[in-house]
């Protein structure tokens, strides 16, 4: 009883946290694709056996997003390679396919205005070639000397986009670390490795503001337990439905997603 006490009162603050942040409708977007990456990664732990605590949401006002995400806990060691691919993929692969339509009907309901009429102080995001895809389907082309004024339910789009690229980076525990050990076994510590230098040098020469990742990957994200039948590889279906995951990483992810906050921490850098 205590422990449902705890996932509705978080629940209620995220909804009153995301709501404050960009009003009704992006906090139901939001919440609706965040809860169906946890709710992915539920389900798949319990068809394999594994016991998982419903999703604990996480409000946070101060960010941009209201929130920084919902999480759950599972508890005992999965049997196999497959089990472990299975549960890392369908929380991804579920926020996917809840952002690209909050994408595609954000941006139907979004406004066009000449960008010299772009208030000063207004959020800029960056597009993930993902994103431009949908908005060239959904708007055409928009001319250079024009801004789409993003509509709270495309913004939620763009976020859910935004946190599925940032779990399907592979390392560690982060989903995308799940993915990558199911695919290669002990050998994905070569690719972990790989993909810390990669956000090193991310953070070093492009974006400071990736610096507290980098540490928490450094200190998290080299190692993967293993699971108890750890010689088993995964089946071609899954070898297929993995190498595309990583597609969508690459297509989802951008080194600075707001590009006036990168440019800030520059900034301060540079003065001291």
């Amino acid at each position: 009883m205590r422990r449902n006490t705890i996932h509705i009162v978080l629940f209620i603050l995220t909804v009153v946290s995301t709501w404050s942040t960009g009003g009704v409708s992006y906090s139901i977007a939001i919440i609706l694709i965040l809860l169906g990456h946890e709710m992915g990664h539920y389900f798949m732990s319990r068809r394999h056996g594994m016991r998982a605590t419903l999703p604990y949401f996480l409000p946070f006002p101060l960010s941009p997003f209201g929130t920084l995400g919902a999480v759950i806990r599972m508890e005992g060691r999965l049997s196999s390679r497959k089990s472990i691919f299975d549960t890392g993929v369908a929380g991804p692969l579920t926020s996917l396919i809840l952002s690209i339509p909050a994408i595609a009907i954000g941006l139907k309901l979004s406004t066009l205005i000449p960008t010299a009429q772009v208030k000063e102080g207004t959020l800029r995001l960056a597009d993930p070639y993902l994103f431009s895809i949908i908005q060239r389907l959904v708007l055409g082309e928009v001319p250079q000397n024009v801004d789409v004024m993003l509509h709270p339910i495309g913004y939620a789009g763009w976020v859910g986009l935004f946190v599925t690229s940032l779990n399907l980076f592979p390392v560690g525990q982060l989903d995308g670390g799940h993915i990558a050990y199911a695919l290669f076994g002990r050998k994905s510590r070569a690719i972990f490795l790989i993909a810390i230098a990669a956000m090193g040098f991310i953070t070093i020469f492009h974006n400071p503001g990736w610096f507290l990742m980098l540490i928490l990957m450094i200190l998290f994200g080299f190692r993967h337990p293993m699971a108890l039948d750890d010689q088993t590889p995964i089946d071609g279906k899954r070898k297929i439905i993995g190498g595309l995951m990583f597609l969508v990483f690459l297509l989802s992810f951008t080194p600075s997603p707001f590009p006036q906050f990168t440019e800030e921490i520059k900034q301060a850098l540079n003065w001291f």
